[in-house]
């Protein structure tokens, strides 16, 4: 596997994820231009305030009021849809996606790409050279250690890529010791995701379930199916609980009880753990790979300004504004994001550390990762597939490990719900 520079694979392209829900929008066609200018989002409070913050600096600096709108991330996507159809929407959104039921409602975009400059395969263009978002941030996935019970029971664990990475097997056994030596839960939690998920197939020889080169297909390597195979199995209750992914209990809420040895999520914990766990020490190391060393990384969520609001002008002042390099530096450094433009370098108040080995997990990455995210993108620009009611790679894999279906037919079964969303 070839290890490429950072800017040189997110070229490749990249994606999104994220999501949020609505309250008295106030926007539409009736809005005055005077009025406080909504910013719909969700998880800000979460990641440290950064947009809040970057509002309260641009009312000022310039007088103009953005209204920070936080609804729960599980809701966004529905409200918005909503606002859409009501003639109802902010000025702004940050977005888990671009939906094609308000593709038509978004204002092009392609101006402040060019002077932004967000990192090419981040953003797409449709047919016609609208770009309708902005990609907000970058994350990755990536693994946490509580580090007091791992030197507690002297096992070793690398902490950068300049050390022999760990295969799947070596880290469970490792993981394993570190549990029976300190008579913890579990070896390790995983959010239920098929984020996550897809970067454990990566490691395993899979490419996940992809979308061919003309955007028509999903398919899947021979390598699949004995990767999903690997991670049911790992659901035992000792390895790790089958709560989490059967029962929605919280990984992060477990992992910070102290009792489990590893949490495989992603940067955007960061600045949650540095403001909320106290009790123990933990650390970010490289994910195993077997045998591939590859994470999955995209923009977290997209940044769209909305048409018919009447306040489109301050809408597009502000968003270029907030990606100007000083600001966006500002809310990288708040937030503990991963920037998503060229140039822009962040100093982290805490575990600079933490942030530098995420992105040499990007640099070791297949370039398919990339390219996977690039057509994903595209094919959220082009508006020509249908909302998925759920999340097929996720909730499949949920059967197989409750023992409703096996690997191979969780494989079969997301593959056609995918492609019937392409129909």
């Amino acid at each position: 596997m070839h290890s490429l520079n950072r800017r040189t694979l997110l070229a490749a392209g990249l994606a999104a994820t994220a999501a949020p829900a609505l309250a008295a929008c106030g926007g539409g066609s009736s809005a005055s231009p005077d009025a406080p200018v909504q910013f719909m989002l969700s998880g800000d409070a979460n990641q440290g305030g950064g947009y809040a913050a970057m509002a309260e600096k641009y009312l000022e600096e310039t007088g103009i009021q953005i209204e920070i709108v936080d609804v729960p991330y599980d809701d966004l996507q529905t409200k918005v849809r909503n606002a859409s159809k009501a003639n109802d929407l902010p000025a702004i959104g940050r977005m888990p996606s671009i939906d094609p039921v308000w593709l038509d409602r978004t204002v092009d975009l392609s101006e402040v790409a060019a002077e932004v400059k967000p990192i090419e395969g981040m953003y797409a263009r449709d047919e016609e050279g609208k770009v309708p978002a902005l990609p907000s941030d970058l994350t990755a996935v990536g693994m946490f250690l509580n580090k007091d019970l791992w030197d507690e029971a002297g096992v070793e664990y690398p902490t950068s890529f300049d050390d022999n990475v760990w295969t799947w097997d070596e880290f469970i056994e490792s993981a394993n010791s570190v549990r029976e030596a300190n008579g913890i839960r579990f070896s390790l939690v995983m959010d239920r995701s098929s984020h996550r998920l897809n970067s454990f197939l990566y490691q395993n020889g899979s490419e996940g379930l992809r979308l061919n080169e003309d955007l028509s297909q999903y398919e899947a390597n021979d390598a699949t199916v004995e990767a999903l195979e690997r991670f049911v199995a790992m659901n035992d209750d000792e390895v790790m609980p089958r709560s989490v992914w059967l029962t929605e209990e919280d990984p992060n809420a477990m992992f910070k009880t102290g009792q489990i040895a590893a949490y495989y999520s992603g940067s955007w914990q960061i600045a949650d753990f540095v403001a909320n766990i106290a009790d123990f020490e933990w650390v970010s190391v490289p994910m195993p790979a077997q045998p591939d060393q590859a994470t999955n990384f995209g923009a977290a969520a997209q940044i769209v300004v909305f048409e018919g609001t009447g306040q489109e002008q301050q809408a597009l002042d502000f968003v270029k504004w907030l990606y100007s390099p000083e600001n966006y530096a500002e809310i990288s450094r708040i937030s503990g994001f991963l920037p998503a433009t060229e140039g822009v370098e962040v100093s982290y108040e805490d575990r600079q550390e933490d942030f530098d080995l995420y992105n040499a997990a990007i640099a070791a990455s297949p370039a398919f990762v990339g390219e996977i995210k690039s057509r994903d993108l595209a094919l959220q620009a082009a508006g020509t597939a249908a909302p998925l009611s759920g999340d097929p790679v996720r909730d499949e894999a949920v059967k197989a490990i409750a023992g409703d279906i096996s690997a191979a037919d969780a494989v079969t079964a997301a593959l056609e719900q995918l492609n019937e969303s392409l129909a």
